[in-house]
Parts: C-alpha cells; sequence; structure tokens
C-alpha cells in the first residue's frame, strides 16, 4: 500500500547551462518547489528531451541523489559522488529525465556531522558505524520529498539510476511506480576503497565491486 504524500507545487523553473570541469557541457531545466515536506531546497534538473522519452513509450531516467558537498564540489576522494553526479547527468540527458538533487549530506545527518563521521573513519569505523558512533541512524535519508517532486513535476513510472535497492522501495512505497532500477558506474580509488566495500557489505548495494571486506 502507497503512503499518502502531501502536496507540493512547483515554485520557479529556470534553464541553467552546465559545465563540468572534464568540459562536458549540457542544458538543464531546474525546478523549484513550494510545500515540500522538510521544508529544506531541494532542486529537480530536468535533462534532455523528456517530452520525446515519454512519447516514445520510454519512462524517464530518474537520479535522486544526496547532496555531497564535498564530493560533488571540491572533488574529495573519501566517497564516489561527485563521479556518480557527473555520470547520472550525462546518462540522463542522453534519454531524458531527471536528477533530483537532494539536500541530505551525509546521509542525513549534516555536513558537520559527517565530517565527524569522518574523523571517527579515521580511527577505524566505516562509514555506517560512524554515524551510529554519533548517535544517529546508519542512514537517514527519507525519499518523501523525491516522490512529491516527481508529482508535482507530473511524473509518472519511472527507471531508478542507483545501485541502492533503499531509493527503489521507499519510491515504491510511496506510491512512484518504478518499472527498473538502473545500475551506476562503480568508481573504486585507493582513498574510497573501504567506503565502497563498506556501502556492498553493509547496505545491500549492488554494486560489482572487486572485493567485499
Amino acid at each position: 500500500m502507497s503512503e499518502s504524500l502531501p502536496v507540493a507545487t512547483i515554485r520557479t523553473q529556470v534553464t541553467v547551462p552546465l559545465r563540468f570541469p572534464d568540459g562536458y557541457t549540457t542544458t538543464a531545466r531546474l525546478f523549484t518547489f513550494d510545500g515540500l515536506i522538510d521544508g529544506r531546497e531541494h532542486l529537480a534538473f530536468a535533462l534532455g528531451d523528456t517530452v520525446a522519452a515519454e512519447r516514445g513509450g520510454d519512462v524517464p531516467l530518474v537520479r535522486p541523489h544526496s547532496e555531497c558537498l564535498t564530493g560533488d564540489v571540491f572533488g574529495s576522494q573519501r566517497c564516489d559522488c561527485g563521479p556518480q553526479l557527473r555520470e547520472a547527468v550525462q546518462r540522463i540527458a542522453d534519454v531524458g529525465g531527471y536528477l533530483l538533487y537532494l539536500r541530505q549530506e551525509g546521509r542525513g545527518i549534516g555536513l558537520y556531522a559527517k565530517l565527524d563521521a569522518y574523523a571517527l573513519q579515521d580511527a577505524g569505523l566505516d562509514t555506517f558505524e560512524a554515524n551510529v558512533a554519533l548517535g544517529h541512524a546508519e542512514d537517514e535519508r527519507d525519499y518523501t520529498v523525491a516522490a512529491q517532486m516527481l508529482a508535482a513535476l507530473g511524473v509518472g513510472p519511472i527507471a531508478v539510476l542507483s545501485n541502492n535497492p533503499e531509493k527503489t522501495e521507499q519510491l515504491g512505497r510511496l506510491g512512484i511506480t518504478v518499472t527498473e532500477q538502473v545500475p551506476t558506474g562503480v568508481f573504486l580509488s585507493p582513498a574510497n576503497a573501504d567506503y565502497l566495500a563498506a556501502k556492498a557489505s553493509r547496505a545491500a548495494r549492488a554494486a560489482d565491486l572487486p572485493f567485499v571486506r
């Protein structure tokens, strides 16, 4: 049974040209919203020809992407967030769909707490253990706002671009029809190997990692 969603509405729509450090460029339509349940400033990026995709019988590709200031903006090597964001924008632009940029830093615990968790990781805890040691749940992200945004945009069935089945499961409970979960790439480096291993072993990610610790 799906959960009843509070109604959100589109507040503003603007067109923004995007350029990434590697030179990739595209154009997005950015949407802001009124009525999102947590009151935060989440964004939807419409990429590619979403209308043509739906008319052609395809469902839009949607990436719910949680904000990561250190990875998305400053290129931190401790996670794979920046490369996943870059990959998602191009893959969605190629087929038509939406990137939902969700203000849920540090799996929902906030930026300062995430950096506190980094310190605990340096002392030997993994990313999930560190959140719990700080008094948080392993993952506090809630995708209700993502479902609200999709409803406000009038989006029907979607394919979810993610290795995290929890995103698909939450959206399904919230009344969003997900036809497929499309895996993202695996962006492994020496700096994020422990982080990716923790995600693979502790969070049921569908990632093809060359190791599981």
